[in-house]
């Protein structure tokens, strides 16, 4: 691992002042350091964030939203009663990310700043325009099964590897930051940027910025009584997905009033098509809607190499989410897998 100075901040405002270019902002580690260890990533300065104050509650706020801190745990979030009781899906999508013991460690804030599991990423001696820009993408005629599928391009086709985020970004989240020129706010379909040209820029975030906290808009609740998150892998214990999808629909006199469908590793960022959603509202619920709906949110959807099954799979994966949300969402079922329903009930 590559020397690098570490400066634990007491305050927020300490933390932005100590940040330079080449530094990282730490929270829980589980992917930053791993990176480090490898070589993949090699920050001058590690800035702990873990020890500031008032950034690990979960709030429900005036306006009826609910505001997450960056520091708050994922399965503290997942495991929280009236957070899962009012967004059962992003619960389920939480439980069902990486181990037990990883959920235990990570924070929601860092969780948004994962890195993708692209293995020529992570390998620092193979070519990667995200890491090394200009580099070249040795994805493109390497191991490419499980990569992008839509918004790629030459440059990068790698995906991002959350749950979390498919869930967030469904629910129409904001996130909210803190940097050298102060505060704001980003919406959620806007944090995650798409490869182009320049892949080596993943979010929305300037130099220097730091997430403060995640918000839920107070209308997303009202999606809790239909809502599921489906996720296909490899391995079923704890797997990053091959596919995954987050479905949530609300009815009136039996006829959809509201829907949200996010797609989960197919693209760079979570993959929301708002004609999807359209297309379903005042609709009476069926497979051939929900087959409709797939097609029009995977529409441009390409190999980015040896991944054409990718588009099929995808395309099931969200007819299948969007069938068991109209279902409803289930007040106790078997944890399988890591199912936030398990053992209990969310009435």
């Amino acid at each position: 691992m590559t020397p690098f100075d570490y400066v634990r901040p007491a305050s927020l405002a300490d933390a932005i002042a100590a940040w330079e270019p080449g530094a990282a902002y730490l929270g829980g580690g589980t992917n930053l350091v791993d990176l480090m260890k490898t070589g993949a990533l090699r920050p001058g300065k590690l800035i702990d964030l873990t020890r500031l104050p008032g950034l690990d509650r979960i709030e429900a706020l005036a306006n009826g939203d609910t505001r997450i801190g960056a520091l708050v745990r994922n399965a503290d979030l997942a495991h929280d009663a009236d957070f899962a009781r009012a967004f059962p899906m992003v619960a389920e999508a939480l439980l069902s990310g990486a181990s037990g013991q990883l959920r235990n460690a990570a924070t929601v804030g860092g969780n948004l700043l994962q890195r993708t599991r692209c293995a020529y990423f992570q390998d620092p001696h193979s070519p990667c325009n995200r890491r090394d820009p200009g580099a070249g993408c040795a994805a493109r005629s390497g191991d490419n099964g499980g990569l992008a599928i839509l918004g790629w391009s030459a440059a990068c086709i790698a995906t991002n590897p959350s749950d979390f985020c498919v869930a967030l970004a469904a629910m129409d989240a904001v996130v909210e930051v803190e940097g050298p020129d102060g505060a704001r706010q980003i919406s959620f379909a806007d944090f995650h940027l798409l490869p182009g040209e320049t892949p080596e820029r993943e979010t929305a975030l300037h130099p220097g910025e730091v997430i403060v906290a995640i918000r839920l808009p107070a209308a997303s609740a009202g999606f809790r009584a239909h809502s599921r998150y489906l996720k296909l892998r490899d391995r079923t214990s704890y797997a990053f997905a091959l596919v995954s999808a987050a479905a949530a629909l609300r009815f009136e006199g039996g006829k959809i009033a509201g829907a949200r469908l996010a797609l989960g590793a197919v693209a760079a960022r979570p993959w929301r098509v708002a004609e999807a959603e359209a297309l379903m509202i005042g609709q009476t619920p069926d497979r051939a809607l929900f087959d409709t709906a797939a097609d029009v949110a995977l529409n441009g959807a390409a190999p980015s190499g040896d991944n054409g099954h990718k588009i099929a799979l995808a395309h099931r994966t969200a007819a299948r989410a969007l069938a068991l949300a109209a279902e409803g969402t289930p007040a106790q079922m078997p944890a399988f897998p890591a199912s936030v329903f398990g053992g209990h009930a969310h009435a």
